[in-house]
């Protein structure tokens, strides 16, 4: 009989740990089927942050180092120089990278460090119960905006892809979300084109993915994947914002 569908060899047996709804699972699994694809499961090391994706070294089928609070492209930055022919990628929050870790983002990508960053944005503080984050909307309530984000107290949320474009360093870039099965395939397709700014030896490479987190928001997994759409995209549009490769997928 035909094999129709298979797991990727990109990720282990371990259960995901993530709440229902939560789209990190998906996600894990697109970083997982590009490095298959693209043939580099043996010479990959990933370096999980601190936040939801804390355990991401148990899910990953390849090399993976834990990174300190907001230092996971200070990490991959020494393993690349180190290790010039691996292919290294960091696996991010928005509280990881957008507060904590913003300087290490913004001068890896200036830099123009030949790592890859998977960039997850659900526009709050997911493990610690649902804070507000550099990302949180205006007027989008959280256990630390309780009566909504206010410009005028908490600034406005980053457009860090929007950001990131315009450094020299960086090579490609771009915001998927992963709501429907037509953007999880072009999601996919991002995931692979960062890679290969990487293999190209382009330069830093970097895919927002704008997730859910139904427990902090207190949705439903299916009211969460239309708050995405409705009121996440319209602030974080989608779409290719740097391409400096010679091929895309």
């Amino acid at each position: 009989m035909a094999v129709v569908f298979e797991k990727t060899k990109g990720l282990t047996d371990v259960p995901f740990s993530y709440c229902p709804g939560c789209t990190h699972g998906i996600i894990h699994r697109l970083v997982a089927e590009a490095m298959e694809e693209l043939g580099v499961l043996d010479k990959a090391i990933g370096v999980a942050s601190v936040g939801c994706s804390v355990f991401a070294y148990e899910f990953f089928n390849c090399d993976m180092q834990q990174a300190a609070h907001g230092r996971a492209p200070a990490v991959a930055t020494g393993i690349k120089r180190v290790h010039p022919d691996k292919v290294v990628f960091t696996y991010q929050g928005d509280g990881d990278l957008a507060a904590i870790g913003t300087a290490e983002i913004v001068h890896a990508a200036a830099r123009g460090e030949k790592i890859t960053v998977i960039f997850v944005n659900n526009a709050n503080y997911g493990m610690t119960g649902g804070q507000m984050a550099p990302t949180t909307l205006v007027g989008q309530r959280t256990t630390t905006t309780p009566y909504g984000r206010k410009p005028e107290v908490n600034g406005y949320p980053i457009r860090v892809s929007e950001m990131l474009s315009t450094l020299d360093g960086a090579a490609y870039i771009e915001r998927v979300a992963v709501y429907d099965v037509k953007h999880i395939m072009q999601a996919k397709k991002a995931i692979k084109n960062a890679f290969l700014a990487q293999i190209q030896n382009k330069g830093f490479s970097l895919v927002e993915v704008l997730s859910t987190c139904p427990t902090n928001w207190g949705m439903t997994p299916v009211e969460a994947l239309k708050w995405v759409k409705d009121h996440m995209e319209p602030y974080y549009p989608l779409g290719v914002y740097k391409n400096t490769l010679e091929e895309v997928k």
